[in-house]
């Protein structure tokens, strides 16, 4: 399906930096876009198209170099153009805004459009960028005319037969001027519980009033009698009636009078609406739940693309931080320097975490003894263990030194190892055996760790883990578990968390079954090694010659900076294209190319260079802050390279490039 979706780029120069924001966000949510029956457009600051998808094409009948870079007047027509008027202050005010109504299309002629408009990046008052969302009612309208126009001829039909009681859908019920009952058709025996005997002679108030309404019911009758108001006459009426077994249900009622000679009758024309109420109820509820569902998606995609664009802004806020605070090392402003850095990796975690974790309240951080949260998590899953013939070992270290951490964040990582291996042991017959241990990490001379190290093993005897799968079962959304079972989101939120708190949630090999190790520094703090330059890769006679490739200057030139402070030879590109040129011209031993570029993107040119230098495509380094998207996942798997994602910091970048020269 992919193969037929297409970016349609507007080719004016103006909207150049637009584009490249739009490309960047829009591989999420294109196949969506291409596929959903609306036509969805994007507009640029000075309301000309910048993207299309293919439905509003198809119904435009239109090419898009006729289209794209026209403002959408020239486009949609002048009156219809003028009609937007209202539209742009609600969009200027950042609202998004929805509509629907009669307009006049250029080409089209009158058309029943909805229409929801969505501004983006509000400046002064102006939209950077509008996206248009419309579906097309005008058939949809006429068919509900027709239709009612076929009910209204039902309707007079129905009048126009309703003598013929006998034969009559509706429930007919005709009285004489006090009120007895004188005709009681077969539809109304069956509505009723009633035959037409058991009815006739009876007061119609007993027939089928409830008894809190007949006072009411009397004083109508008596006021129409005395030749008062007729408030009821003529008019459909809902209210509810009584069956013969004493219960009620909604009807709708239409009372006319009719003269024969001296004498006057009443007749009551009675529709049974339970049916529609009950689907009336259970349309409302359908509505409810998509509403909410079409809320959540929205804010999912919302989110997943803010995410995905504060990536780069906080990888140059973050680089330049610590880039700044090493320049000005000694100085008093180098705390302050220290102080941006570290604002910006929180603003980084909390990016990375959002979309998996829903908390509460703020993580707060205090000594938090290990023990006790797995004493606390076996206690809470006792009876589930227990239930589920799971024997369960305490094997905890006395006196084991507490970690700064916040307790709820590592009691989830402990409980989702529990309930994990619990599921886990449900494949097992008999014997299911769960061992939870804690011990504190041997420190040699030559350990650069400055502070110690707890750990904490959940180790079961269940089928255990795949050797291929034992690191994809921390990728977001992968699990092995039966649909329905499991998100795949758990080992990916205890390892974010684990790394957050400086520590590391790994998988180890335990001969059978599946153990988990979690590894805390006490101090709750990324360690010394974590913070300060790796040692550069050794090279025969001089150090190690990098491309670097970004469309964004910052981001390369920080990059640059980054690799050239640690001793590399580095040179940049601003594009897949170009680097393709200097490989041409120069040596290079590693490539750090960004994921998502124009024209020539990462992927494109890592199957460039591997065609060209099979060798160098084994050492390219990708930096992306697309981590939701399937299409990366699936283009790293698929090259087997590396990737870094944004927002990083210097020491993660330069350990990712000397891992890249070492392997």
């Amino acid at each position: 399906m992919t193969e037929t979706l297409h970016f349609h780029p507007a080719p004016d120069a103006g909207v150049g930096e637009l584009s490249q924001v739009l490309q960047a966000t829009l591989p999420l949510l294109s196949q969506l876009l291409e596929a959903v029956p609306a036509r969805v457009v994007v507009l640029d600051v000075e309301e000309r198209f910048v993207w299309a998808n293919h439905e509003f094409f198809k119904f435009t009948g239109l090419h898009p170099k006729q289209v794209l870079g026209q403002p959408i007047g020239r486009i949609v027509g002048d009156n219809a153009y003028a009609s937007y008027g209202g539209v742009r202050a609600r969009l200027a005010s950042g609202q998004t805004v929805a509509w629907e109504g009669w307009t006049e299309l250029a080409g089209a002629g009158r058309r029943y459009m909805r229409e929801h408009l969505v501004p983006v990046d509000v400046q002064g008052g102006v939209p950077q960028a509008t996206v248009v969302m419309s579906l097309d009612l005008t058939e949809l309208k006429r068919r509900d005319a027709e239709l009612s126009a076929k009910v209204a001829e039902l309707e007079a039909t129905q009048a126009l037969k309703a003598s013929i009681f006998d034969n009559a859908m509706a429930a007919l019920v005709s009285t004489d001027e006090t009120g007895h009952v004188v005709e009681f058709n077969p539809a109304a025996a069956a509505m009723f519980g009633l035959t037409r005997e058991q009815a006739l002679g009876r007061s119609v108030a007993e027939v089928m009033i409830p008894p809190r309404l007949r006072p009411m019911h009397d004083a109508g009758m008596a006021r129409v009698t005395a030749g008062g108001e007729q408030r009821v006459m003529g008019r459909r009426v809902e209210m509810p009636a009584l069956r013969a077994d004493g219960s009620e249900f909604p009807v709708e009622m239409v009372l006319w009078r009719t003269g024969v000679g001296s004498q006057t009758f009443y007749t009551a024309s009675l529709f049974d609406l339970s049916e529609r109420a009950a689907a009336q109820g259970e349309i409302e509820r359908q509505r409810e739940a998509l509403r909410q569902s079409e809320k959540l998606t929205a804010m999912g995609s919302l989110l997943a693309g803010v995410a995905h664009e504060l990536n780069n802004p906080l990888s140059i806020v973050m680089g330049r931080a610590s880039l700044l605070a090493e320049k000005m090392s000694g100085s008093p402003l180098a705390s302050d320097a220290q102080r941006i850095h570290e604002a910006a990796e929180r603003c980084g975690r909390i990016v990375r975490t959002f979309l998996n974790m829903a908390r509460s309240r703020p993580a707060n951080r205090s000594e938090v003894a290990l023990n006790e949260l797995a004493t606390a998590a076996i206690d809470m899953l006792a009876y589930v263990l227990r239930s589920h013939g799971i024997a369960v070992t305490l094997d905890l270290l006395p006196g084991l030194p507490p970690v700064k951490a916040d307790a709820d964040q590592i009691g989830q990582i402990v409980l989702n190892l529990i309930v994990n291996a619990q599921q886990a042991l449900g494949a097992r017959d008999q014997g299911r055996r769960l061992v939870v241990s804690t011990g504190l990490a041997p420190m040699t001379d030559g350990d650069r760790r400055r502070v110690p190290r707890v750990w904490m093993r959940v180790r079961d005897n269940g089928p255990g883990i795949a050797p291929e799968l034992r690191e994809r079962i921390f990728e977001p959304f992968f699990t092995t578990k039966s649909e329905g079972v499991g998100t795949g989101l758990g080992l990916a939120v205890s390892r974010s968390i684990a790394r957050d708190h400086g520590g590391e949630l790994t998988i180890q090999d335990d001969g059978s079954g599946a153990c988990f190790c979690l590894q805390l520094p006490v101090s709750g703090e990324r360690e010394a090694s974590e913070t300060e330059p790796v040692p550069l890769a050794e090279t025969d006679e001089v150090s190690a010659r990098l491309l670097v490739v970004d469309d964004e200057p910052e981001i390369a030139e920080l990059i640059g900076e980054m690799l050239a402070g640690a001793g590399y030879e580095v040179m940049t590109a601003e594009s897949g294209a170009v680097a393709l040129a200097m490989l041409e011209e120069a040596r290079f031993d590693a490539i750090v190319s960004d994921l998502h570029m124009p024209e020539l993107d990462g992927a494109g040119l890592w199957r460039e260079v591997k065609r060209r230098h099979p060798q160098l495509a084994r050492r390219m380094l990708f930096v992306t802050g697309d981590t939701l998207s399937p299409t990366a996942r699936q283009f790293l798997d698929e090259a087997r390279c590396d990737r870094l994602n944004k927002p990083f910091s210097k020491a993660e970048l330069l350990a990712r490039v000397t891992a890249l020269l070492t392997a």
